[in-house]
């Protein structure tokens, strides 16, 4: 599994990507060769099937790069489908509730954290022989990575109670639908908004938990990176793609 989790811990800063249209597994080696410490796949507003993130996760194993998905809802089956693909974690969208974070701890983790379902030969574990199947159950609790996504203000009032739920590890915040749902939509420098953020990262501050937020552009990431944030996504495959594009007909097209 990843050491993502580890780096977090010795109080590096990850940045990763999202993965939200181009579904060749090459484009994991492409993210891994450019410098991306992990990537997610969308599969909240995506529409790529289990087989295709399966392919994107096999890829990711191989060349050492952490995989997470965003689930579309809290779903046992859709939980344990992403886990025993080999993902390296989970964000869950629009968290409001520490109910919420206990049911995607309940599917994601083995016992005793939670009552993630046992099938061991899979790509989870390679299809390699477990030789002790609880201590495999202990170390993938403790690598696994859980997020919840922060994205209204009833999320944000409840942030200090979400993430006291064993077994969460990070706060997310969807700039966007938090915005939205304050009535400031892109307002990512109101006063407001930057006051619901500081919230967030003062929470898991004071739990020894992480925060982080997707931001398009790197000069606003920045802004949050220097106030404590450290398992952030810039940008991803569509934007990359088109602004590079854009900028080079820009150039050739005067």
């Amino acid at each position: 599994m990843s050491n993502l989790k580890n780096r977090l811990k010795n109080g590096e800063s990850v940045i990763g990507t999202m993965i939200t249209v181009f579904d060749n597994p090459d484009i994991v080696n492409m993210l891994k060769v450019c410098g991306f410490d992990l990537f997610i796949v969308d599969s909240e507003h995506g529409y790529m099937d289990y087989g295709k993130v399966a392919n994107i996760f096999g890829m990711a194993k191989a060349v050492g790069i952490a995989g997470l998905v965003r689930i579309p809802e809290v779903k046992r089956e859709v939980v344990l489908k992403y886990m025993e693909m080999g993902a390296a974690g989970l964000l869950l969208p629009n968290t409001e509730t520490a109910e919420q974070a206990k049911t995607l701890v309940d599917y994601a983790k083995y016992y005793p954290m939670g009552n993630r379902g046992v099938s061991l030969l899979r790509a989870h574990t390679g299809y390699e022989k477990i030789d002790s199947s609880v201590g495999y159950m202990n170390k993938a609790n403790d690598e696994t990575i859980l997020m919840i996504q922060i994205e209204s203000p009833k999320g944000v009032e409840n942030v200090e109670k979400i993430l006291d739920v064993e077994g969460i590890d990070a706060a997310f915040i969807g700039p966007n639908d938090l915005s939205q749902s304050m009535g400031i939509m892109g307002q990512t420098d109101n006063p407001l908004f930057v006051q619901a953020v500081e919230r967030v990262i003062n929470a898991a501050k004071e739990r020894k938990k992480f925060s982080g937020i997707h931001m398009m552009a790197t000069a606003p990431l920045q802004k949050w990176i220097d106030k404590g944030m450290t398992l952030n996504l810039w940008a991803n495959d569509v934007v990359m793609l088109m602004n590079a594009a854009r900028e080079g007909l820009a150039q050739l097209k005067k």
